[in-house]
């Protein structure tokens, strides 16, 4: 395969700039195209908080050759599969006897199909597929992902797998997942890499592989869901598909069309792996540079509130999310996802830390904690927001026996939660 060293980003239809990466060195570059600048359009649909400047220039990055960034500036690196979605590529790729692929190639195959608004070209055309069977989706995947195979038994076509990979290195995380769309006319299921039109209801779903799972998570993520209108948190509609798949609606699809959106880490570049800047404090400063209303800081306040009784302690840098209003040129905290009990709750753990620190801990957060972060960012009330959120524990109990949640399980959360109320 020919190896692509520069790449077009488009965005809403335009082109927006050009992206290069030596691969071998590990520096990239991006260069605006004139032509959009000098239109004056969207003067912040990339916020300068140190990465890209507006300028007509050549700019250069060498700081970003790791493996969260891969070389190139973090706006970008937010289009790229994580975990779950490089399983499933790179299997994709040696049932089609290619093994090596640069950074700037993943993106072209992702071309129109990320999340997000960002498209990548020239782009790899891959096949639109018809209708899709979750079920026969998931026979592919638990032969790709069980590691004990060998290449010769999985015996995985390029078919098959072209249904994976569309549907599958879109949506980030270690987890199964795949975009879909459903039509709001006869209910049938197509892959959501593509299609973004009012005709369908876009979803991502994250699937539950049986054999797989020492618990029903997605089932307990679901629980979880169900409890953050109560708690003053903004999240997209979700229900479960067969009673195991969790389903939520995409906020990156809206009124039939894309919205732009990017990660915390993604317009900072704070990586989300390191500890160095994954903190509470450092979001709640990006919602003030990037002048969210304060009543989206109130609500991210919320947020770590419940996610602290709650027990979601990988809630990372890329685990929250910023919109982009093109007619307002204006960001807004993106409605809250990835929000569960965290940890296998089958299993005692000795000693867990939180992906964000507050007031500077990551285990054993205690009310004063909260408190001095409510401070800091002019938070109203902040013990009624405590007070109200830890009211919901018997709630989540209620939830998780309807949705027939195993006892263990639910007596392990429930019990783990109780002991750590504030």
């Amino acid at each position: 395969m020919a190896k692509n060293n520069i790449i077009d980003v488009n965005l809403f239809g335009q082109e927006i700039g050009r992206l290069s990466l030596d691969e071998q060195s590990g520096r990239s570059s991006f260069q605006y195209n004139p032509a959009f600048l000098e239109s004056n359009k969207w003067m912040n649909v990339f916020p300068e908080t140190g990465v890209l400047k507006r300028t007509p220039h050549v700019q250069l990055f060498s700081q970003f050759d790791n493996t969260t960034f891969k070389g190139i500036p973090p706006q970008f690196a937010d289009s790229l599969p994580d975990k779950f979605g490089s399983i499933i590529f790179q299997a994709w790729l040696e049932s089609k006897e290619e093994t090596e692929i640069t950074v700037l190639e993943q993106l072209a195959y992702v071309a129109n199909r990320g999340m997000g608004a960002l498209e990548y070209s020239p782009a790899k055309v891959l096949p639109r597929n018809t209708t899709i069977d979750i079920e026969k989706i998931i026979a592919v995947l638990k032969d790709v992902l069980d590691l004990k195979k060998t290449t010769a038994e999985k015996e995985l076509s390029a078919a098959a797998l072209i249904n994976i990979f569309k549907l599958g290195t879109s949506a980030g995380g270690a987890r199964p997942k795949i975009v879909i769309s459903e039509s709001k006319e006869d209910g049938s299921i197509i892959p959501g890499d593509l299609e973004y039109s009012d005709s369908y209801k876009h979803y991502l779903v994250k699937l539950a592989l049986d054999d797989e799972a020492s618990y029903p998570r997605e089932v307990v993520e679901f629980c979880y869901y169900q409890l953050l209108s109560q708690a003053g948190i903004t999240t997209m509609p979700c229900h479960l598909i067969a009673n195991k798949h969790f389903a939520i609606e995409r906020f990156d699809r809206q009124e039939g069309k894309k919205q732009h959106v990017l990660t915390a880490t993604g317009l900072t570049g704070w990586d989300f792996t390191a500890t160095t800047d994954s903190s509470y404090e450092n979001l709640f400063r990006l919602c003030n540079f990037l002048k969210v209303p304060h009543a989206q800081l109130e609500e991210l306040y919320r947020r770590m509130v419940f996610n602290v009784i709650f027990h979601n302690t990988d809630d990372h840098l890329k685990n929250h999310s910023f919109i982009y209003d093109p007619i307002k040129d204006a960001w807004n905290l993106a409605p809250a996802y990835d929000v569960t009990f965290a940890l296998n709750p089958l299993i005692a753990f000795k000693k867990t830390k939180r992906a964000l620190a507050i007031n500077g801990k990551r285990g054993a957060i205690s009310e004063k904690d909260l408190l001095k972060v409510a401070e800091a960012f002019t938070i109203k009330n902040p013990k009624g927001i405590i007070k109200k959120i830890t009211a919901l524990l018997p709630v989540l109990e209620n939830l998780m026996k309807q949705q027939q949640v195993p006892r263990a399980v639910a007596e392990s959360i429930m019990d783990r939660l109780i002991k750590a109320t504030l």
